[in-house]
C-alpha cells in the first residue's frame, strides 16, 4: 500500500530559514538564474569612485590643527592693523585674526591672541587701547577680572580677546567662530 500524501500547509517554514527574517526586498525583475540554490547572505557590490586629482580623504587624526585660510579680505582696515602690530611687540603668542562681517552685528573683526601671565595680559591690554587710541579709534571698554586669564578689549569693530594658555584652550573661541574668514597675520604685519 502507497504512503499516505502529507498535506502542505501554507504557513510551514522552510527548512534553513529564520522566521523572524523579514524578506528581502527586490531590486527590480527578477532574472532567471536557473535552479535555486542555497546560498548565504547577498553581499552588496562595491562599484568604483572616480577620483579627482589632488584630493586626499583624511582622518580626523590627519586633519591640520591650524584651520585653513578661507579667504583673504583686499583691505585690512587701520584699527585691526594697528592691534595685531601692538600684540605683535609686546610679544603675544598665537595671533589670530577672524573676519565676522555679516555673521555678528557686535564687531566686523575679531582678533584672538595668547598672553604669558595676567602681568602680560595687563601689559597687552593697555598697548592694544594705546594702538586704538592713536589711529583714532578708541577702545570702547575693556574687561578683565583678576586672575581670570582672560582680557577682552571692545574697540567697536574689533573684539580682541587675550587669554593664558590654560585658558584659551578651553574657552576655544576660534571654534566658537569658525565661519569667519581667517585672515593670515603674516599680510598684516607687512603691510
Amino acid at each position: 500500500m502507497p504512503a499516505p500524501k502529507k498535506k502542505k500547509t501554507p504557513f510551514k517554514k522552510p527548512a534553513g530559514k529564520s522566521a523572524a527574517k523579514p524578506a528581502a526586498k527586490s531590486r527590480g525583475p527578477a532574472k532567471s538564474r536557473g535552479p535555486a540554490k542555497a546560498r548565504g547572505p547577498v553581499k552588496p557590490v562595491r562599484r568604483p569612485v572616480a577620483k579627482v586629482k589632488g584630493s586626499k580623504a583624511k582622518t580626523r587624526s590627519e586633519t591640520p590643527k591650524v584651520p585653513v585660510v578661507k579667504a583673504v579680505p583686499t583691505k585690512v582696515p587701520s584699527f585691526v592693523v594697528a592691534v595685531v602690530k601692538a600684540l605683535d611687540d609686546k610679544k603675544a603668542l598665537g595671533i589670530r585674526v577672524l573676519e565676522l562681517g555679516q555673521l555678528s552685528s557686535v564687531a566686523d573683526y575679531m582678533v584672538i591672541a595668547t598672553g604669558n601671565s595676567d602681568p602680560h595680559l595687563r601689559a597687552l591690554r593697555i598697548e592694544v587701547e594705546k594702538a586704538l587710541d592713536e589711529v583714532g579709534s578708541p577702545a570702547r571698554a575693556s574687561e578683565s577680572q583678576s586672575e581670570s586669564g582672560w582680557t577682552v578689549v571692545d574697540g567697536f569693530n574689533v573684539l580682541v580677546h587675550i587669554f593664558r594658555p590654560d585658558v584659551r584652550e578651553s574657552y576655544s573661541m576660534e571654534s566658537l567662530w569658525k565661519d569667519g574668514l581667517d585672515v593670515p597675520v603674516a599680510a598684516i604685519l607687512k603691510a
